[in-house]
């Protein structure tokens, strides 16, 4: 049975090369949409509407034959309830790296699926869940629990999504909540590593998977969501699809 492709409504590089890891067949899709939410959006929300929002987007402008499943991901720093994003400049990173020195943030990840194959539905016949328990890939939502947030592991959770309208498809949504310590860093230090430009693109004004992660103490969650793609949790909504990068389900 051929795959289904993944289109990643994303332009990120940190997440292209994760949604590599999985072998399954994808091609990227950028969303490009405002990613305003309204002051005191709680993290949680912001990150899964932001992520359905980028998901409906590309969703919305897939042509003729252009059928898959369709990945949306945001992701937002949060120290003491208040959320950064990505600096605007060189002295904003300055000032978000020097609020978190020294200090333990959390990292909220978002992520929603769209079904854009014609005649698809999550999986739900006996068959299909035989095979999903052979693999030991029992998928974590039936179809009767529809609205039903579901814990996948300890620090992620998903559910179907209820705004439907836009999209018109089945629509799963969920993130990941990580806590990352930073070592003390001077502001000798903190300069040093802006001028290297990493900061600048990127939610709280450090990236993990770069230069960023010699100021890193200590983290308790998922690394591939501080880095911008819950792949784990990914996994699990994939197999409410019907789909595994190991063998067709």
């Amino acid at each position: 049975m051929e795959q289904p492709t993944l289109i990643l409504a994303s332009a990120s590089p940190r997440r292209q090369e994760l949604i590599r890891t999985l072998g399954l067949p994808y091609r990227i899709h950028p969303a490009d949409v405002d990613e305003s939410m309204p002051e005191g959006t709680p993290p949680d929300l912001l990150v899964e509407r932001l992520s359905v929002r980028k998901a409906q987007a590309v969703h919305s402008r897939l042509g003729p034959g252009e059928e898959g499943i369709v990945i949306g991901s945001d992701t937002v720093v949060v120290l003491d309830g208040r959320v950064l994003g990505k600096p605007k400049d060189e002295e904003e990173a300055c000032v978000m790296l020097r609020a978190i020195a020294g200090r333990t943030h959390q990292v909220f990840t978002g992520i929603a699926c769209i079904d854009a194959r014609k005649g698809d539905a999550p999986v739900r016949d006996a068959s299909a869940l035989r095979a999903a328990r052979t693999l030991g890939e029992e998928p974590a939502v039936s179809a009767e629990d529809r609205g039903f947030a579901t814990r996948s592991g300890d620090i992620g959770r998903f559910r179907f999504w209820s705004e439907q309208s836009d999209s018109g498809s089945t629509t799963l949504t969920g993130y990941t909540v990580s806590n990352v310590t930073f070592g003390p860093m001077s502001d000798e230090q903190i300069r040093a590593y802006v001028r290297t430009g990493e900061p600048l693109d990127k939610a709280g004004a450090y990236g993990i998977q770069g230069k960023g992660a010699v100021f890193i103490e200590r983290l308790d969650g998922d690394f591939y969501s501080v880095m911008g793609l819950p792949v784990h949790l990914l996994y699990q909504m994939l197999l409410n699809f019907g789909i595994s990068p190991f063998k067709p389900i």
